[in-house]
């Protein structure tokens, strides 16, 4: 399949976002705690959602949706072992914790999803052990097993890692006695994750310095929960309204969750209002360089980087970014430089804050020339969201694109060409 877009148009309306990608997986596996039913509202039909049903369905779960519904029941795990999926994502491996205080052993795939870095799990399987499990690489998935049970224990992470704090407290919550996580991840992902958990009947305190505590509890019920609604998409139809010089409203925007990318839009010359329902993104004059970094919540997030880029190839002067969480997040610039774009990849850290990749060779930051008018081309999806970067590249260049790898996309924005359709974007899928 193929996305064909013709540009030029500035794109103006309403559009509403789904519930968050990066939540609704998690909660997903987080039902799995349980025997009773979860229901899980605002759920985002994507990719991402239906490669985690079939790993939930494969260890035994319920599944049924209804419109934007989902409920889950994993009466009993009738398989604790899953060596392979149709397709793979990052989140077989959360349900490590959750097999071992069901099930007492587990057995997952390795990691897929984005192509974007190594994504290392040393510290998802080094918090595991420290609870008391013993892991092995078995093939093409981790196996695991907790002779003792699990129990509490303190874990200091080496780096904020999302995924590895979910995965430390998806097991903690019914470990024997008390876990400690410094130097924990905070994303408004996480703190849905924990708000849902509580419900739950779970015991987790947020502290200061990033330090997360969670009590043991022996049992978890179901619960009903509203998924929040993704920033990323927030992030880049934002992107997308200031490109293209449109006006766009996105309905369901959380200014508390987009406070660092809305200072980065002012800063370069875009607008936004805080409206009842929304964030509502334009531009009145032209755009002008500036400086990003990315950083763990609540600084610029990673994947609104991609979406930002495009947007300074309209930007006068010479803006600079520095990726400091994937070590390899830019090879989407080589097709924006194929569509008329001038910038230029860096290994050497062109920032101020401090990054793991400093001196290690990385192609981790970049300096984009502009403006510069972008022309139509083929492209192939490299990730992500690489992807949505490139849908609204098509959507700012002059002629025809056409995008092939769009099940890329698919994993994570439900319904694209239909919603963005909406806006007067001329796209469709072939």
């Amino acid at each position: 399949m193929q996305f064909v877009i013709r540009g030029g148009k500035k794109l103006e309306g309403e559009i509403t976002l789904s519930g968050a990608k990066n939540a609704a997986t998690k909660m997903m596996i987080a039902s799995l705690l349980t025997d009773e039913l979860v229901s899980l509202e605002n759920f985002p039909a994507i990719g991402d959602t239906a490669i985690t049903a079939e790993l939930c369905r494969l260890l035994g779960s319920k599944i049924k949706q209804k419109q934007s519904t989902l409920t889950i029941q994993t009466a009993k795990i009738t398989n604790h072992k899953v060596t392979s999926l149709s397709r793979r994502n990052r989140i077989p491996i959360l349900a490590l914790g959750p097999l071992l205080a069901r099930a007492g052993e587990a057995e997952v795939p390795f990691l897929g999803g984005d192509k974007i870095g190594a994504r290392p799990v040393d510290m998802h399987i080094d918090g595991l052990r420290a609870l008391g499990a013993e892991i092995e690489i078995r093939g093409e998935s981790y196996h695991a097993h907790a002779p003792q049970g699990l129990h509490g224990a303190r874990i200091e992470l080496d780096f904020p890692s999302v995924g590895a704090t979910e995965n430390i407290m998806l097991a903690a919550v019914l470990a024997n006695g008390r876990t400690t996580i410094a130097n924990a991840a905070k994303e408004p992902e996480i703190i849905a994750l924990i708000k849902m958990l509580q419900k739950m009947g779970a015991i987790i305190e947020i502290g200061a310095h990033r330090m997360i505590t969670i009590d043991g509890v022996k049992k978890l019920h179901g619960t009903t929960f509203e998924i929040l609604p993704d920033r990323n998409e927030a992030a880049s139809f934002g992107c997308l309204a200031v490109a293209t010089g449109g006006n766009v409203l996105v309905k369901g925007a959380i200014q508390e969750h987009l406070i660092t990318f809305l200072n980065a839009i002012r800063r370069v010359g875009g607008e936004y209002a805080i409206e009842e329902n929304g964030i509502r993104f334009w531009r009145t004059n032209g755009l002008r360089a500036a400086e990003i970094e990315t950083d763990t919540h609540p600084g610029f997030m990673t994947d609104w980087q991609q979406p930002f880029v495009v947007l300074l190839t309209q930007a006068k002067g010479a803006s600079v970014v520095h990726e400091t969480i994937y070590e390899d997040r830019f090879g989407y610039i080589k097709d924006l430089n194929a569509m008329g774009g001038d910038i230029s990849v860096f290994s050497k850290c062109l920032g101020e804050l401090p990054c793991r990749f400093n001196g290690m060779g990385f192609n981790h930051s970049v300096i984009v020339n502009g403006p510069t008018p972008l022309r139509g081309k083929n492209l192939t999806v490299r990730d992500l969201r690489s992807g949505i970067a490139h849908i609204i590249a098509a959507l700012v260049a002059d002629g025809e694109s056409t995008i092939s790898g769009i099940e890329e996309i698919d994993r994570g924005y439900a319904h694209i060409e239909k919603r963005l359709r909406a806006l007067g974007a001329d796209i469709r899928r072939a």
